[in-house]
């Protein structure tokens, strides 16, 4: 029973972590059809931010909770100037995207590496976070709580948004059908924009979660950023609720996999196994429905 506790929350614990880091790809590339490659550098971004903020308070505990709704701002604000500059010349051509974004990403990974160096940084985790917590005679790590904790409160957040404000309200009529949307008066453009903001701030966050699993560097966004576009595939273009089944069932199985065999051999077989599934269901977990007529 230990066992079968402990893996399946150190599958949740990894799915928390997947959700994280796709949530926001479930708007960009999910809901505007962009592939931003640089999405994981995104994820970087807000883990510097949460270091920087570091050096800048000294509190641990202070600078992890100011470093959240930071991180957001900025990797916000990356994601507007990339949708600006170049990607609002680009919908609909997606293997555009990815090209372009793969650039930009590894001119971030090079900033990063100027202004910080090739070594890992770490960033302290506050003293409320050490240690493990007692649940019902089994011991959980409280980091991983705080991180499948914020991955739950981030996902209310984006449904309540997209349910319960206008915001929400003209994201989903413009998904649905575009042109529909511009002639009933919702500006699509500022749309695109402020989904852009929203998902890569969502990027940021998970970074400043990622600093709590262990050092960062300019090459953390790269480690991360494959999976993060697997749980939008497997749940399904769009779908939020599939990018959480998704996330957390991946999360489990690597677990298990990894516990029975290695990380490495892990990560083979979890994406064997979205190969196959995509065989039978390319369309992911959920299918997108759009009253567009192309």
């Amino acid at each position: 029973m230990e066992t079968l506790v402990t893996q399946v929350f150190n599958g949740l614990s990894v799915g928390s972590i997947l959700l994280l880091a796709a949530l926001g790809l479930a708007l960009t590339f999910g809901q505007m059809g962009v592939i931003n490659m640089a999405h994981g550098e995104f994820i970087m971004a807000g883990a510097y931010t949460a270091f920087v903020v570091q050096q800048a308070l000294g509190a641990a505990g202070l600078s992890l909770l100011a470093s959240l709704p930071l991180a957001f701002v900025i990797g916000g604000l990356l994601g507007v100037v990339l949708e600006l500059t170049l990607l609002r010349r680009m919908y609909h051509r997606p293997l555009d995207t990815l090209l372009v974004t793969w650039g930009v990403a590894l001119v971030l990974q090079q900033l990063a590496r100027d202004i910080f160096g090739t070594a890992g940084v770490d960033v302290a985790a506050p003293a409320w976070l050490a240690g493990p917590v007692q649940i019902l005679g089994f011991s959980f790590p409280r980091s991983r709580l705080f991180i499948l904790v914020l991955a739950v409160l981030s996902v209310t957040a984006v449904v309540l948004l997209l349910r319960y404000t206008s915001l929400g309200r003209r994201i989903r009529a413009t998904v649905q059908n575009r042109q529909l949307a511009e002639s009933s008066g919702i500006s699509t453009r500022r749309t695109d924009m402020l989904t852009f903001f929203i998902g890569s701030g969502l990027a940021g966050v998970a970074g400043v979660a990622l600093t709590l699993m262990g050092s960062i560097s300019p090459n953390l966004g790269s480690s991360y950023i494959v999976d993060a576009f697997l749980v939008v595939i497997v749940g399904g273009l769009g779908q939020l609720k599939g990018a959480i089944i998704a996330a957390f069932s991946l999360g489990v199985a690597q677990s298990w996999i990894e516990y029975t065999t290695s990380a490495s051999i892990a990560k083979v077989l979890v994406l064997a196994l979205v190969v196959a599934f995509l065989q039978f269901r390319p369309q992911g977990i959920f299918a997108l429905r759009t009253r567009s007529l192309v």
